[in-house]
């Protein structure tokens, strides 16, 4: 499955990289929403994981670009955040799935596993 991962925070981006890679994943990393898009558009991913608060474009920007755009607005969209995750759950238009940070690694790829199988 083809993932794109939009996190401001390196080491937290890494290890989400690493871990979804070991699990089988191919996956394209940006370090905020605008490139993350970029990504999405170039990639056609399976799903995307992104952060709320990033730099340039935030998550809840990137999740109604995705949306407004024909070719990706049934991408799949898994928000990890901390202290947004309310105001995600509230655009249940925008996310298909919200985790609060911090959260076990397991959980998202069980989170992933469980997107790649929606319809």
């Amino acid at each position: 499955m083809k993932i794109v991962v939009a996190e401001d925070e390196f080491l937290i981006a890494d290890m989400l990289v690493v871990s979804l890679e070991d699990a089988g994943h191919v996956v394209h990393s940006a370090a905020h929403g605008a490139a993350a898009l970029h990504l999405a558009r170039e990639h056609q991913p399976d799903v995307i994981v992104t952060d709320f608060m990033m730099p340039l474009m935030t998550g809840l920007e990137l999740a109604e670009a995705i949306r407004a755009d024909g070719a990706l607005r049934h991408t799949p969209i898994l928000l990890v955040s901390g202290a947004q995750g309310a105001i995600a759950r509230e655009r249940a238009d925008l996310f298909d799935l919200v985790l609060d940070k911090p959260y076990d690694i397991d959980r998202i790829l069980e989170a992933v596993a469980q997107l790649e199988q929606r319809p």
